[in-house]
Order: structure tokens, then C-alpha cells, then sequence
């Protein structure tokens, strides 16, 4: 288990871009509106050998009536729970607010290191006005600008020499099951249900996740990681540009999961932007599990399970031999067998078979039913081997590959499903002259 740092401060005081510094990515949104950031984020860093986790919080605010801001004040409690130690950021350009001198007073309480970071200070002649923020009690003030990365250095030398855990790079191997879906299905109450702690922030505002949230879950004989992300929308309803950079985030959570869990409400049914979402995690090759949350809610007899299950394959068609399971995230109903049916996804992704067996069981299918005929020439399919990568993709030799028919393609898709289990998988098959 790494050291964790967490950053923590009033909003709009750089929190984000100092993150942003200390992973070496722009991963967390950063935007000049309050608030933009609001569930705890996870990075790993490195510093002179060491490694550590950073973990990004909300801006800390009392006495506003937004409905995320007790929420956002929770996540920060909880991150200087679980920090090894706690970087206060403070912006020098306002000075100490009344909202400095209450996340002071929270910190003074924790009994953690704590390092007291004042912000924007892009010139030396700034540097006297950190002078004020000793009165908090809380030890040297770190002059540091998040936007160059001046003084960051000096402040880590101090941060990472008071480490007591291991600091060895710890390689993340772990299965990534990205949660997606369209705001407001479920997906945060589902990470907090499986981890049993509130990780992230829900409430019934659509579109309360902006930012991708990685969480490792090592319960019930799983470790994997998850990606809860921000609920995807057509493009047409993104109105605010935060809103735009959570829908990239949640695009690139896709492309690093290795199985997704498409969250759809039952209510709703599979809708056009469920099957855009669908689409964007088969042209990306990632393992399907389909979640069907909010069963509860639906009137229901003994054959409503099975005819719901039959449009959903309809409307996700040709692409649909994948596992569809109906849960209730606040009942606790399947959460468990969706997570199992992502695992069984995610080794069937990672299935090699040799060429030898596939030659075995596909030519004579092959021979059975061979390609047809094109402009009075036959095309002959001589061996089929599968290629290297992350995606299973198979590769059919034969001496004309340029008049094979997409209706056999398809054909030769749903063989190798049938023989070799590619259930929840997409698969890839190319024709190529021997």
C-alpha cells in the first residue's frame, strides 16, 4: 500500500492543476468555475524513486446552498481520513478567506502531517505575502506556482521525506471494468454499493460526476479496478465546456477499461444514446456486460425479464451475444453476478487459441459452407490463425480476400463464437491472400 497525499483547499485555489502536475497527465477538468471539482480523484506520483498516490478533492465550502457542497465537504473529510498526509493549498493572490481559516481549523484537528502550500506565486516578488498564512499555526508556508511547477520541487523533498510506507511502483494488472452509461442510471450508487463506503458523490442531479474516478475493489474474491465515469450525452445537450471534458473522460475511461458495464435504466430501456455508447465500446474492442439497474422500479409477471432481454439484443444487433443482467443498485440485487459476468467477459477477451485447434474446427465448417461465388470465381479459404493483441482478431488466408461477402464474414464471426465462447466479446476477422 502506497502513501496517499491529499490535496485540499478552498475552491478555485489550483487544486486540479497541481494534481494534474503531480501525475504528469491533465486528467483531472480544471476550469476557473467553483466546484468543478467534486469527487475525490486518484493519481499515482513519483518523486526521487518514491511513489505515492495523490488524491484530488473538492474545494471545501460552508454555508452554501448548492447541493453538492455538503457533499463536496464529506469527500474532503473522508480524504484527510485516509491520507498519509495532506497538502493545504492556499491561493496567494486573495489572501486567507474565511474558508482557508475553516479547512485550517479541520486540519489542525487531524493529527496528520500537514504541508501549507501557498499557490500562484509566479514571481519571487509575490513571495512576501505568504507571510500572513503563518498565522494559521500550521508550520512553513511552500511557495509554489501549480502552472509552471516553480517551488513544487523543494515542497516534495519535504513531503516525501516523511514517508513511512513502502514507495516501490506497484504496476496496476488488475482487470479495469469501466462503469458507463448516460447520466443518472446508477453508476455512482454502484461503486459505493459494491465498495460499501461512499466513494463518490450521488445525488439525484444528472451529470453530479464530472471526472473519472478509479477505485480498487479487492471484495467477495475480486481485485479489479473500477472507472466510474461521467455520464455520457449526445453532443447536442453538452452546453457547459466542463460538461464537454467529462464526456471525453468518459470516452477515454472506455479505451483504458478492458470490459465495460453499460448501465441502462430499466425504466427508459435501451435508448438511441445507449446504443451510441454501445457502439463506441465495440469499435473499441472492450469486453460488453449490459446492466439493466432500477428493476425494481418496473411492473413486472414471470415473462417480463425475457422479453425485455429480446429488444435489448434487437436494438443492439448484429453485435449481440453478450451477458444482460437486471440489477437494483439500491436493493443490492445482482450487483455481485454483474461483476462475475465481467469477469467471465474479461478472460473470454483475453482467450488465445491455437491455430491448430482453429484449423481443426473451422475448415470443415468452412468446407460445409463455403463462400460464394463472385463474378464466377470461387474463393478458396486455405488456414485461419489468430492474431497477437489485445483484441481477439482472427485472420482467414485465401487466394481471392477482396470478394468475400460481409454476410460471410458474419457467418464465420458467429462460428467462432459458437465453438470457442467469445460471449460479451467483439472479435475481429480480416481476410488475407495466402
Amino acid at each position: 500500500m502506497l502513501n496517499i497525499v491529499a490535496i485540499v483547499g478552498r475552491p478555485n485555489v489550483g487544486k486540479s492543476t497541481f494534481f494534474n502536475r503531480l501525475i504528469e497527465s491533465r486528467s483531472a477538468i480544471t476550469d476557473p468555475t467553483a466546484g468543478t471539482t467534486r469527487d475525490r480523484r486518484y493519481g499515482e506520483a513519483e518523486w526521487n524513486g518514491k511513489h505515492f498516490v495523490v488524491v484530488d478533492t473538492g474545494g471545501y465550502v460552508q454555508g452554501s446552498e448548492d447541493v453538492f457542497e455538503a457533499e463536496i465537504r464529506k469527500q474532503v473529510k473522508l480524504a484527510i481520513d485516509e491520507a498519509d498526509s495532506i497538502l493545504f493549498l492556499v491561493d496567494i493572490q486573495h489572501g486567507i478567506t474565511g474558508m482557508d481559516q475553516a479547512v485550517a481549523d479541520m486540519l489542525r484537528k487531524a493529527k496528520k502531517p500537514v504541508f501549507l502550500v501557498a499557490n500562484k506565486v509566479d514571481s519571487n516578488d509575490k513571495e512576501v505575502y505568504a507571510a500572513e498564512f503563518y498565522s494559521f499555526g500550521l508550520g512553513e508556508v511552500h511557495c509554489i506556482s501549480a502552472q509552471s511547477g516553480a517551488g513544487t520541487g523543494d515542497l516534495l523533498d519535504e513531503v516525501v521525506k516523511g514517508f513511512a510506507k513502502p514507495t516501490e511502483e506497484i504496476p496496476d494488472d488488475r482487470p479495469k471494468i469501466a462503469i458507463v452509461g448516460k447520466p443518472n442510471v446508477g453508476k455512482s450508487s454502484l461503486v459505493n454499493t459494491l465498495l460499501g463506503v461512499e466513494r463518490n458523490i450521488v445525488t439525484p442531479v444528472a451529470g453530479t460526476t464530472r471526472d473519472n474516478v478509479n477505485t480498487r475493489f479487492t471484495g467477495y474474491g475480486f481485485d479489479v479496478t473500477l472507472l466510474d465515469t461521467a455520464g455520457i450525452r449526445r453532443k447536442s445537450k453538452v452546453d457547459e465546456d466542463i460538461e464537454f471534458y467529462s464526456v471525453l473522460r468518459s470516452v477515454r475511461a472506455i479505451e483504458e477499461s478492458d470490459v465495460c458495464m453499460l448501465l441502462i435504466d430499466a425504466q427508459d430501456g435501451i435508448q438511441h444514446q445507449d446504443q451510441h455508447i454501445f457502439s463506441m465500446i465495440e469499435k473499441g474492442g472492450k469486453g460488453i456486460v449490459v446492466v439493466v439497474n432500477k428493476w425494481g422500479l418496473l411492473e413486472k409477471d414471470t415473462g417480463t425479464a425475457k422479453v425485455y432481454e429480446e429488444e435489448v439484443r434487437r436494438k443492439l444487433a448484429p453485435f449481440n451475444d453478450l451477458p444482460i443482467v437486471f440489477t437494483s443498485v439500491t436493493e443490492k440485487q445482482r450487483i455481485h453476478k454483474a461483476l462475475e459476468l465481467a469477469m467471465m467477459v474479461y478472460a473470454n477477451r483475453a482467450k488465445r487459441i491455437t491455430t491448430s485447434k482453429l484449423n481443426d474446427v473451422m475448415l470443415p465448417e468452412i468446407e460445409r459452407l463455403p463462400p460464394p461465388m463472385y463474378k464466377g470465381k470461387s474463393v478458396h479459404i486455405k488456414y485461419v490463425t489468430q492474431l497477437p493483441g489485445v483484441v481477439p482478431a482472427f485472420a482467414f488466408f485465401c487466394n481471392l480476400p477482396q470478394y468475400v461477402k460481409e454476410s460471410y464474414t458474419r457467418f464465420l464471426e458467429n462460428k467462432l463464437r459458437e465453438n470457442f465462447d467469445f460471449h460479451g466479446v467483439p472479435i475481429r476477422v480480416f481476410f488475407r491472400k495466402k
